[in-house]
């Protein structure tokens, strides 16, 4: 099993940055493509970005591209999630996942992944 647990969210003035970290433990992240989903009141967990295994690769949601940045430590099992210039439309609980990588293909479903944090809010005021 690997437990996950996010941090560094709160709330911030649109236009503000935030970080969020995610650590890992009980297993390696090194072996895992991770992501970033978050879910706002009343609507479906969305996709909001993801890392390859090795850090290679990323993706992001066409409404965070340009001020989101996703990146990974495999040597401190940690996930980032650097998040710039926010607006009032990226208030949610953010969610930390993983899922062993098997497959080259980096899923953006969430479904497809199997470790999940306990999410953490980020509200941001306009």
């Amino acid at each position: 099993q690997m437990q996950l647990v996010e941090s560094g969210g709160g709330l911030v003035q649109a236009g503000g940055s935030l970080r969020l970290s995610c650590a890992a433990a009980g297993r390696t992240v090194s072996v895992h493509h991770m992501a970033w989903f978050r879910q706002a009141p009343g609507k479906e967990r969305e996709f909001v970005a993801a890392v390859s295994w090795f850090g290679s690769r990323t993706f992001y949601a066409d409404t965070v591209k340009g001020r989101f940045t996703i990146s990974r430590d495999n040597a401190k099992n940690t996930l980032y999630l650097q998040m710039n210039s926010l607006v009032s439309e990226d208030t949610a609980v953010y969610f930390c996942t993983a899922v062993p990588a098997r497959r080259y293909t980096v899923s953006l479903n969430p479904d497809e992944y199997t470790y999940w944090g306990q999410g953490i809010q980020v509200t941001v005021s306009s």
